[in-house]
């Protein structure tokens, strides 16, 4: 796996703790646990997660992470389709539009 340092290059000065524990912690160890939950499937609870609380910044790159990890646009659609009757129309709609950005591509 890659290593993240998002942390560090964008929050190093200004939150060195948050960063650190953002590249080391989140990125570092507990994405890095594959036997537990392959990254697929991280993905996909990730993203869920995300669109679930409209944290819509932090999506795009995690459904890029997502199309990287193997999540299709077919799934991704159904994804979203299926949260929009738990989270409610409009933060599908929002995702769908990331959606759609990220696949085309």
């Amino acid at each position: 796996m890659q290593k993240i340092t998002a942390g560090r290059d964008q929050l190093g000065e200004f939150a060195p703790k948050f960063a650190e524990l953002n590249d080391d912690v989140l990125f570092g160890q507990v994405w890095s646990r594959e036997d537990e939950l392959n990254p697929r499937d991280r993905s996909i609870v990730t993203i869920t997660a995300l669109i679930s609380g409209g944290n819509f910044e932090q999506l795009v790159f995690h459904m890029g992470k997502a199309k990287e990890n193997g999540v299709t646009q077919e799934e991704m659609a159904e994804i979203i389709t299926h949260l929009a009757f738990y989270i409610g129309w409009p933060k599908s709609w929002s995702a769908f539009t990331i959606a759609k950005e990220i696949y085309e591509k």
